[in-house]
């Protein structure tokens, strides 16, 4: 199956109360683990690479035909997007356009509202045109002042500015930034349903270290898409970290790099099972004419 936009398949998401999730690949071993757990769970999936992973892994370039090969190998047939995580410019999001990316996130959290949505509209002006979907982001991450007077709303995203967004740039899908020092506690979900009434997208979270409970939850108030990273990460160290005292003298990588890709792959299929994915991948999506 070729690689396809990210709109679609959040979209059929928000319907019918399940989240698509997106795994950041790092290196051969992390695409190959989530690819195969998206097949083997028959779960959509976004493949999530941040500028320096692409610029790790060879760019922009590199990764997308790294991806496409790999799924011809493993005869993928889920939906799959490739979708660039946190890209810091203008600039950054057309390179991945053009490298044959189908999903792009612009963030521009750090300016203000008029800012954000000049640089997200301009994004999404490119992006559409040739069938690209495109996330933005709102809201910040509170400081450790906010966390002592207990200012929890203030790390919000505006319901307003979040409706103002979409409305001005046509934006696929928002990232909500949330959360301090407080930790899960922080989450507002009354403020989420505000925001998906307002915007009718569906919204984006990272919600590293939450309850699967409140993940669930959030999922039902139109979180369609979920990011995990940390999560992979932590189980691929723990297998080389333990293989290596275990065996200190053993040098050939790909002795402890095949346990590490069991170890990512069973992580994101234990994911895409709390987030409801699993056995979507019948459902329609649109397919990217690339």
């Amino acid at each position: 199956m070729p690689v396809v936009s990210m709109k679609d398949m959040l979209i059929v998401g928000k319907n019918r109360k399940y989240a698509v999730g997106q795994f950041n690949i790092n290196n051969l071993e992390f695409t190959q683990a989530i690819l195969q757990a998206a097949n083997e769970e028959k779960s959509p999936v976004i493949l999530g690479v941040s500028e320096g992973a692409a610029n790790y892994m060879g760019g922009f370039k590199f990764t997308v035909q790294m991806v496409k090969e790999l799924m011809k190998e493993y005869k993928v047939t889920v939906p799959v997007a490739i979708h660039l995580d946190q890209g810091s410019s203008f600039d950054i999001c057309i390179q991945a356009i053009h490298a044959g990316f189908t999903s792009v996130m612009v963030d521009a959290s750090q300016y203000q509202l008029e800012e954000n949505i000049k640089l997200s509209k301009s994004v999404v002006e490119v992006a559409h045109a040739v069938g690209v979907s495109v996330e933005a982001k709102l809201g910040r991450i509170g400081d450790q002042e906010d966390s002592l007077n207990r200012d929890v709303d203030a790390t919000w995203a505006i319901p307003l500015e979040c409706e103002q967004l979409v409305r001005e740039t046509g934006v696929d899908c928002l990232a909500l930034s949330f959360g301090s020092y407080n930790g899960p506690y922080n989450f507002r979900f009354h403020r989420m349903k505000e925001i998906m009434d307002l915007t009718g997208v569906p919204l984006a979270l990272n919600v590293a270290g939450f309850p699967i409970k409140d993940i669930q939850k959030a999922i039902f108030f139109g979180a369609a898409k979920i990011d995990v990273d940390t999560e992979n990460q932590v189980s691929a160290t723990e297998v080389v970290r333990s293989f290596l005292i275990e065996k200190p003298n053993e040098y050939d990588p790909r002795i402890f790099l095949g346990p590490t890709r069991e170890a990512i792959k069973n992580t994101v299929k234990g994911k895409m099972q709390e987030f409801g994915s699993s056995g979507r991948a019948q459902l329609k999506y649109e397919v990217l004419y690339r």
